[in-house]
């Protein structure tokens, strides 16, 4: 038995930021914020995409060194004839990793489908908590959760929205989301130069919006449809609390979609 908390009301608005309605959030939105589930979750569903990688089996054992022995006052490290340093050993330069990474490694962390759908639940409670949303550093002062009218999903063009999200009151939070940063260490070298902040979340009642294509240049701005909403898109990192826009509509596809797990 899950104990749930009162239903917390919401106000529906149009694209103008006027009030159209006052409604009250589905049951799934009173689920108390988990936030070991969530980051377990995030967790199983982040590894699932990673690549196994191994190390070549000759790695660091392309030398000729060899160990001189004993009774000559040496380590009995392997070294290299002639130049007498060390060679092979896991504790030489350039010498063998001890316990290199194999690609019989599971690095896939298994999670129960219920126990998943509970992390999604929690996720989506949290982001009608100010100051779990606040705790993330988004930069928005309206009432949470914010649900416009199915308007949104019509529109095209990227500068009409980035016009609608300003008039919402998300101009901080659009700066912020513009914030981009190279990265310190190694993964500069490895496709991850730059880092950038996340944004706010679009959640759509359908996957087939112009609206889609209108946010794809709108940095730090994601758009997902209700129907594949999961813990990676509304936790980022494993951390909730990310700054969502409903359409009205995708209320009810999320209710459909998760409320039968919590009756």
């Amino acid at each position: 038995m899950f104990v749930l908390l009162n239903q917390k009301p919401a106000q529906v608005m149009d694209l103008s930021g006027n009030k159209v309605k006052e409604i009250s959030l589905p049951e799934i939105f009173s689920y108390p914020v988990r936030k070991d589930l969530i980051r377990r979750a995030f967790h199983s569903s982040f590894s699932m995409g990673l690549q196994p990688k191994g190390r070549d089996i000759m790695a660091g054992k392309r030398t000729t060194a060899k160990s001189f022995g004993i009774n000559l006052g040496l380590a009995r490290v392997p070294r290299v004839r002639g130049a007498g340093e060390g060679a092979l050993a896991p504790n030489t330069v350039g010498g063998r990793t001890a316990f290199p990474p194999s690609t019989r490694e599971r690095i896939h962390e298994d999670i129960n489908e219920k126990e998943k759908r509970l992390a999604i639940i929690s996720a989506l409670s949290a982001t009608t908590e100010r100051d779990i949303v606040n705790k993330r550093g988004h930069r928005f002062a309206g009432n949470l959760p914010v649900i416009l009218t199915d308007d949104l999903g019509q529109i095209a063009r990227t500068q009409d929205l980035e016009e609608i999200l300003i008039k919402l009151g998300f101009a901080d939070e659009l700066e912020r989301s513009g914030y981009k940063r190279i990265r310190a260490g190694r993964g500069k070298m490895r496709g991850r130069r730059y880092k950038r902040t996340v944004g706010p979340l679009l959640v759509l009642h359908d996957s087939k919006l112009p609206v889609i294509n209108a946010a794809l240049n709108l940095p730090g701005v994601d758009v997902v449809s209700a129907k594949e909403v999961s813990v990676i898109h509304l936790a980022p990192g494993g951390h909730p609390g990310r700054l969502v826009i409903y359409t009205e509509s995708s209320l009810k596809v999320l209710q459909d979609r998760l409320g039968g797990l919590i009756k």
